[in-house]
């Protein structure tokens, strides 16, 4: 699905692509698209700047172990600009993720067993050798045409790297120590990103929590909602402690425009190859 903003020095109104609502994507979570959020940066200092934020794989538990909530590796995820009015994509970032399984064994038994989890101790820092899956992601910033338009990879503003950790969910207290500690976890993947002569820009990219609020259970009851009543007895928030997958970045306003028209909108997409191998070299028998 696609969900789209449009911006014009201030805010305006948005268009959501709800939750789960194509019957694919049943099939396929993890390019579940749920809402594109756009507005003018507002922190002290970062007024030149736009915040786009792109949120995915909704309904998201807390405790979803083992396995917790991934990118899709084979998905390219991506945030599109209009800065024309013509409709279509003058500017597009584009995100594709990579898992890492590191492997990681522990003596058992007398012998040295891989273990199935993610993290085999407490998590601290970015790619700490406690973390047993380390998932990476690129990002590339597209002029023109998504596709056949003028490419270039991103990289850190420091160190030059073009391949950014994003932070493991939070698995809990045992692994992180609190919630307190997770967020100064996660914040050290916040990435400054050089963009060039326009400007450098902001990445961040991880879990965080749900931020739309909807009675869905009463919704899809036959519209079993009460709109005057109180919210305890029917119009609860079904979203709450819920998270979702985001892909946020801040962009310096002069890296979006056009030079002659200040109204940009923009939308966020993520897709899948039309057709995959499963298997490049099957074995005989059933």
């Amino acid at each position: 699905m696609i969900s789209g903003a449009v911006l014009a020095g201030a805010f305006a109104p948005a268009q959501a692509s709800s939750h789960r609502e194509a019957p694919f994507l049943t099939k396929a979570p993890k390019v579940d698209g749920t809402d594109f959020y756009m507005f003018r940066s507002y922190a002290a200092g970062r007024e030149g700047f736009v915040t786009m934020i792109a949120n995915f794989q909704p309904f998201q538990d807390p405790q979803g172990g083992p396995n917790f909530y991934q990118f899709d590796e084979n998905a390219l995820y991506e945030i599109h600009v209009d800065n024309n009015g013509d409709a279509k994509e003058d500017i597009t970032f584009q995100m594709r993720f990579k898992n890492t399984s590191k492997g990681i064994a522990l003596p058992i038994g007398g012998k040295s067993i891989r273990i199935p989890l993610i993290n085999s101790s407490t998590i601290s820092g970015v790619n700490p050798a406690s973390l047993n899956v380390r998932e990476t992601y690129t990002i590339d910033m597209v002029k023109g045409d998504r596709r056949s338009g003028t490419r270039t990879r991103l990289a850190a503003v420091t160190g030059g790297a073009t391949e950014f950790d994003k932070p493991v969910d939070n698995i809990g207290d045992k692994t992180f120590g609190s919630a307190t500690a997770y967020e100064t976890y996660a914040n050290l993947h916040m990435y400054d990103l050089n963009m060039g002569t326009c400007g450098n820009g902001r990445v961040f990219v991880g879990q965080r929590k749900e931020p739309f609020y909807i009675a869905v259970g009463k919704i899809f009851d036959l519209f079993n909602l009460n709109p005057l009543g109180p919210e305890v007895g029917g119009n609860k928030n079904d979203l709450e402690g819920k998270n979702v997958s985001s892909i946020a970045i801040e962009v310096p306003i002069a890296c979006l425009t056009n030079g002659t028209e200040p109204v940009i909108g923009a939308y966020a997409t993520a897709s899948l190859r039309q057709g995959r191998l499963l298997n490049p070299a099957p074995k005989t028998g059933i």
